[in-house]
């Protein structure tokens, strides 16, 4: 964060209003957005940090005047697309933010534009809808033969046209082995006693991703635990995090699963147990948005306190003498991913201090947006610079925290290798 640039006065971050009937004036929106888009461009430090402000400053270099004033404000909506709501910008570049009298919060002014605009269009097209919505994709997906013929209908390239479901979009795949029933025996129980020796125990909130998509990521995360005496547990029920619906700006959806999850994740608080967030992205929602939108909610900050990326609880075990390194295999060349939901919060560089752990073992951290996820309409298509670098790397593996991205990859890397979550190397370097 650029303190100096600030006076030396430490950041304070004004609340969203959301509640606030000037928040969803739209007149008064684009106002801000011509104000908040002429102080970016003229300063540029986040040319490089995503594809919101690439298309930003080429709008403004490719309008007639060279300026924003030749930039059609209908345009704006384009930058607006390709906000991911990472926040990155906010923690690591911009020199402007409160209380700097500029008062710039690209990220909070992003979520108030996705939101206005999601309200004028009625929660926008029955595509961004479905996208906003994995964990009913996902269970429509997992009924056995009407949730394939769903899949296959939603993949025909005439039903996408006609949902408006941007072409590179990628919709939860078609797995009836979802994680929950692959562990159904530990929903609601503890795999292993809760004693001295675990220092209590770990409710896994899987996700919608990690539950419908990719579940043997989960099925990762638990061996590991149980190879190092932690108990864990499945909430007998969870929705989706919301975060699909934050990036749409469907608000009302937001706060429905918070309604949810929130006070069922509160029974094992209480309890002593702590969360674990297998996606990047519903972590940062637990932590930063959520109260960021209900700042006076006593149990949405409590739940920020105790939930924990995977690879972050596993090192806190290491620090007081509790995490296993009993490892059986070296893992050579690692080039991993760092997602910027992970990078904001410093807790995705530590994959390169736990995988470095095992013996002759080297990690690569390779960093930068992929500009592919999400809801919004911006699915780019070519190689990405992440994956241009990790072919030059050659690594033995690699991968993402990140499962989208790292779908994203191995399209992308395209030599017929497998793309390998950390937790998937972490479990075979264990070897269990």
């Amino acid at each position: 964060m650029d303190v100096e640039a600030k006076g030396g006065e430490a950041p304070i971050r004004p609340l969203l209003g959301w509640r606030r009937d000037s928040f969803w004036n739209e007149n008064r929106l684009l106002e801000e957005l011509e104000r908040v888009f002429d102080i970016c461009h003229g300063c540029r430090r986040c040319l490089t940090l995503c594809s919101a402000f690439a298309t930003l400053f080429e709008l403004v270099d490719d309008s007639p005047s060279v300026g924003l004033e030749g930039v059609e404000k209908r345009d704006y909506w384009r930058v607006v697309e390709h906000c991911s709501l990472c926040d990155l910008c906010y923690e690591t570049r911009c020199p402007y933010i409160p209380p700097h009298e500029r008062q710039v919060d690209f990220p909070h002014l992003m979520l108030r534009a996705k939101a206005v605009r999601n309200r004028r269009r009625g929660g926008g097209t029955v595509g961004e809808r479905l996208l906003a919505l994995p964990d009913r994709m996902g269970r429509l997906a997992s009924i056995p033969m009407f949730g394939g013929m769903a899949c296959a209908m939603i993949d025909n390239p005439f039903s996408r046209r006609l949902l408006r479901i941007p072409a590179g979009a990628r919709l939860p795949a078609c797995r009836r082995d979802t994680l929950r029933r692959r562990l159904s025996r530990r929903v609601g129980k503890p795999s292993l006693p809760v004693g001295r020796d675990s220092q209590g125990g770990v409710v896994l909130f899987s996700t919608c991703y990690g539950n419908y998509q990719y579940p043997e990521i989960g099925e990762h995360l638990v061996a590991i635990l149980e190879h190092n005496t932690v108990p864990v547990v499945l909430a007998e029920e969870e929705r989706c995090c919301g975060m699909l619906s934050l990036e749409s700006g469907d608000l009302k959806g937001v706060e429905e699963a918070k309604r949810f999850n929130v006070p069922r994740l509160m029974e094992w608080i209480e309890k002593g147990w702590s969360i674990l967030m297998l996606q990047p992205s519903c972590l940062q929602l637990f932590r930063r948005w959520l109260p960021a939108l209900f700042p006076d909610d006593p149990q949405v900050d409590r739940v920020r306190n105790a939930v924990w990326d995977p690879v972050e609880y596993l090192l806190s075990r290491r620090e007081v003498g509790r995490l296993k390194t009993d490892f059986q295999h070296s893992l050579g060349v690692v080039a991993c991913h760092l997602p910027c939901h992970l990078k904001i919060d410093g807790s995705g560089a530590k994959i390169r201090d736990l995988l470095n752990l095992v013996p002759d073992t080297y990690v690569e951290l390779v960093e930068g947006c992929m500009k592919r996820c999400g809801v919004s309409s911006c699915h780019e298509t070519g190689r990405s610079p992440v994956a241009e670098k990790i072919c030059q790397i050659m690594p033995d593996h690699y991968g993402s925290s990140c499962m989208l991205a790292g779908a994203r990859l191995e399209a992308e890397v395209a030599n017929d290798s497998r793309v390998e979550h950390p937790l998937a190397l972490l479990r075979m370097a264990y070897g269990i």
